[in-house]
């Protein structure tokens, strides 16, 4: 008897997978997309498992009261058939659905064979009986969809509102839902009519690995059909990217510019016409030094619609990986986040700094730092002040060098870029886990 297919919300449910080698890794890059929460328990977990963004993992054999907590589905694939039954058994008894991997009669419910296109999914199961048929099958639906497909969902979409309005009879308002999706699918990808139905999501990626990003920041990243990207982003988050979307490196490093920043606008712009999800993937921060201001800009001028995903900035999280707290009670209530490239040929005047109150922090002026520690000290700041120069996160040579303000110029010769300073008291604080 054929299995009736069900379509489950699973943003923000607790999944549970039991096993840590590459057919458990397969299971979670198909969930994954769909925002569940998943804890992988097994007592060895293959490195591309284990380097997966947003998981909680558990290097142990699987306990019985792992399931404690209900979790909305349990996927098994240990290897070991009586293990695999006994869990499967467990998860009958507290009514879990559990799939038990190629093990068709232990199973409560199958993976389908899956085609997505944005918003659109479509499973394709046989019950069991020729996973390869259920592959022929969608690679036949993959080919029968336009490329804009995920375009042509999202501007329906957005219609949606404003048709029920206009249109309270429900029979002619489906007569004229169907009728705009006839004039859509009849509309070529380039066609210059068709308007601007993508969008665009400004996302930090937060600075250093890639378990730093933000939860949305990562489900936009599964789900882009587009990614522009940056230099200094963990490779373990481009293994989250879907397969088939395109990707497009635009690095911007001192003195190595890839993409001029026009380039990089027109490109989002370019990318979003052709419709669905396109994600811009900048290191730290969009909107701190990131110039996410300038790309939001280009966007609104061009009439894209775009949202913006915060990151972690370099300007704080740096400092903290070397144990550098940018304030702290009673020692630094304020931090000034100051860039020490200003795109000109002028000289900053870093004097003027040597008043603030508090915290320091010089993002991109590493090859400045002798000017900014003799403005600094010219401004009227005690030679004596500590100071911390930082490479981190993703750098080719991480590292830290401290000293006071007179000697971190010479202290810090050695470091390369990217680097963050510091200058202020809790440049002197080492509050890194002493274990």
């Amino acid at each position: 008897m054929p299995w009736f297919p069900f379509f489950v919300n699973l943003e923000g449910e607790e999944g549970l997978v039991v096993g840590g080698g590459a057919v458990a890794r397969r299971k979670v890059e198909k969930l994954l997309p769909y925002g569940p929460h998943l804890t992988v328990v097994a007592p060895e977990i293959c490195p591309a498992l284990a380097q997966t963004p947003g998981l909680t993992l558990c290097r142990r054999p699987f306990d019985e009261k792992d399931l404690a907590s209900m979790p909305a589905f349990v996927i098994v694939a240990t290897g070991d058939r009586t293990v695999n039954h006994r869990i499967a058994d467990l998860c009958r008894k507290r009514r879990i659905p559990v799939n038990v991997v190629d093990d068709p009669a232990a199973c409560g419910f199958f993976f389908p064979a899956l085609v997505q296109r944005g918003q659109l999914s479509v499973g394709i199961s046989t019950g069991g009986a020729s996973p390869t048929a259920a592959v022929w099958l969608k690679e036949k639906i993959e080919a029968l969809l336009p490329p804009h497909f995920a375009a042509i969902l999202d501007h329906l979409e957005g219609l949606r509102g404003a048709m029920k309005k206009e249109e309270p009879d429900e029979r002619r308002r489906a007569a004229r839902f169907r009728e705009a999706f006839e004039l859509e699918l009849a509309v070529p990808e380039n066609a210059e009519s068709m308007p601007p139905t993508g969008r665009v999501a400004l996302v930090g990626a937060g600075c250093g690995s890639a378990d730093l990003i933000t939860v949305r920041g990562l489900r936009l990243l599964r789900q882009c059909r587009a990614v522009v990207y940056d230099d200094l982003i963990d490779d373990a988050l481009l293994d989250q990217i879907p397969p088939d979307a395109e990707r497009h490196y635009m690095g911007k490093r001192s003195g190595k510019h890839a993409a001029a920043q026009q380039e990089i606008n027109q490109t989002l712009i370019d990318l979003a016409r052709k419709g669905g999800l396109v994600v811009r993937l900048k290191g730290g921060d969009p909107f701190v030094f990131g110039r996410g201001g300038e790309e939001a800009l280009a966007l609104q001028a061009a009439g894209i619609d775009y949202e913006v995903v915060p990151g972690i900035s370099s300007a704080i999280a740096i400092p903290a990986e070397a144990g550098i707290p940018v304030t702290h009670r009673a020692t630094s209530r304020a931090v000034h986040v100051i860039t020490a490239h200003t795109g000109a040929d002028r000289q900053p005047d870093y004097r003027r700094y040597a008043g603030l109150d508090g915290t320091l922090v010089f993002l991109m002026g590493l090859h400045r730092l002798p000017q900014i520690a003799a403005g600094l000290m010219e401004g009227g700041m005690d030679p004596a002040t500590p100071a911390a120069v930082i490479s981190g996160g993703n750098a080719a040579r991480p590292g830290c060098v401290r000293a006071p303000l007179r000697e971190i110029a010479v202290a810090a010769r050695q470091m390369e870029a990217p680097a963050v300073i510091v200058v202020g008291a809790v440049a002197g604080m080492d509050l890194r886990p002493q274990n």
